[in-house]
């Protein structure tokens, strides 16, 4: 049976923010019976429902030969890839049949053909929830555990202390923020838009928010809605906001370092306030997921379907449709123009 296979290569790499000319949308025919008779042992043939769009994504758009990290950088004239969700349509797998919907890392096509190891899990399995399959890319996704292990495990948040929390209204933000509400908080966040600055307080429970758009001496916004100092940053943007958030973090503070988005397209700034490191005793604590799947992603999916699966629990979204929209929607996401987390719905 002959269908049409969209996929979305990393065509070059950006110079500052990525642009539509960095993607190349590729379209051709696609055998299924003859893609279903190539598997060979332990590969899965998949059929694609939903894509994810992420920050980090920009970090590995770079050059084979530039600066390491975390991740390896995409391959010019190859698929993007990052967390989606599939519907299993022939497999040479044993842990996985036909009709299977699974979450994994996954290349950015209609139809992808990944190895086992590349799906981290089946879901709508017996004895869960029967969720929207999209919830597993987003509130039991990579940016909630994301959360979780930032605020709980690295913040280690006491009741009552001062949680600061930038990017609020993002993926990863807008649940750190009703993880600290329920582990009894303060929360203030900052957003880039009145729009985002209004859901912070009235639908995801925040105790204070602001448009750092609006106020460009951030300190003094911070000094006015966290009086008695910030005891947690979770830091997602760095820059001059991170320099504030130094001057006004208490004795013993601690800094889980989710990321840096305002530098992710070359930016360049300087910390003036770097020494209050040593005086407050502030803890800086980078982290990448990952590490910690191992040791506590039961941990996670215990604690969110206990306190973030009983209807209280806010989640946000921008969904973009068709496989073609992912630059656009990249992009988007990048300039702050989505609202919650990014998905892509094939």
């Amino acid at each position: 049976m002959s269908e049409t296979n969209t996929k979305v290569l990393f065509k070059s790499v950006p110079e500052g923010a990525a642009t539509v000319d960095n993607f190349d949308v590729v379209s051709e025919p696609f055998d299924l019976e003859a893609a279903s008779a190539a598997l060979t042992e332990n590969k899965v043939l998949l059929k694609i429902t939903w894509l994810s769009v992420d920050p980090y994504m920009r970090g590995r758009m770079r050059k084979a030969d530039g600066p390491k990290s975390y991740s390896l950088p995409f391959s010019i004239g190859e698929p993007f890839a990052g967390h989606g969700v599939g519907i299993v349509v022939k497999s040479k797998s044993p842990k996985y049949v036909e009709g299977d919907a699974v979450v994994g890392f996954i290349p950015w096509g209609n139809y992808v053909t990944v190895s086992g190891a590349a799906i981290t899990r089946k879901i709508n399995i017996p004895g869960v929830p029967d969720l929207p399959h999209e919830t597993y890319l987003g509130l039991l996704g990579m940016p909630s555990f994301t959360a979780y292990v930032g605020l709980i495990v690295l913040g280690k948040p006491k009741a009552g202390e001062t949680l600061f929390v930038s990017a609020a209204a993002g993926a990863v933000g807008q649940v750190v923020g009703q993880i600290g509400k329920r582990l009894g908080l303060r929360v203030v966040g900052s957003a880039g838009s009145d729009e985002k600055v209004n859901l912070l307080v009235t639908k995801f429970g925040f105790d204070a928010a602001f448009n750092y758009n609006k106020h460009t001496v951030i300190r003094e916004k911070l000094a006015e809605l966290c009086p008695n100092g910030i005891d947690i940053y979770f830091e997602n943007v760095g820059g001059a906001t991170l320099d504030a958030v130094f001057t006004l973090m208490n004795v013993h503070g601690r800094i889980p370092m989710c990321g840096m988005i305002s530098q992710y397209n070359g930016a360049g700034y300087g910390i003036k306030n770097l020494g209050a490191v040593i005086s407050k005793r502030i803890t800086i604590q980078g982290f990448i997921q990952s590490d910690y799947l191992a040791d506590h992603n039961d941990a996670f999916f215990k604690w969110m379907f206990e306190h973030g699966l009983d209807g209280t629990f806010a989640y946000e979204q921008t969904v973009a449709n068709g496989i073609e929209n992912i630059p656009n929607a990249f992009i988007g996401m990048m300039e702050g123009k989505n609202v919650g987390k990014q998905l892509i719905k094939l």
